[in-house]
């Protein structure tokens, strides 16, 4: 059964392919934190098949390519089952070629081989920035 390790390692490969965040990684009872989320989308998502429906139309029209995850620090917790992960993505928007990368932090706690929490602390202004640029 994964842990938070291989679950993250599995997310970071779907992010990779176009997928995001899958629902087959995801508890029944996932919640789903983005403390600084900008205006007009949730800081948190309770529920798999909540987060599915609000994520997976976003994600189509997302207009960025994701041609690296490198994770830069991985730091244990007291939670065998829970993990911190420093990392940064890199990536390409697709509507104009500009290249960029934004660093992150994420919370990943997993139970029984899924994952029940995932925050992530998201750089803004710099995703800003970089869908903005020509």
């Amino acid at each position: 059964m994964p842990g938070p390790r291989e679950l993250f390692e599995q997310m970071r490969d779907c992010w990779l392919r176009g997928d995001g965040l899958t629902g087959d990684l995801l508890a029944e009872d996932a919640v789903i934190e983005n403390p600084f989320a900008p205006p007009g989308r949730p800081a948190r998502i309770e529920g798999r098949d909540t987060y599915i429906a609000y994520a997976e139309p976003r994600r189509a029209d997302f207009p960025v390519r994701f041609d690296d995850v490198r994770v830069t620090a991985l730091h244990e917790t007291a939670d065998p089952g829970t993990i911190v992960v420093e990392y940064v993505m890199s990536g390409t928007v697709t509507t104009t070629g500009h290249k960029s990368e934004a660093a992150f932090i994420g919370v990943l706690r997993a139970r029984d081989g899924k994952i029940v929490l995932w925050r992530e602390y998201q750089n803004v202004p710099a995703i800003a920035a970089a869908l903005a640029a020509p």
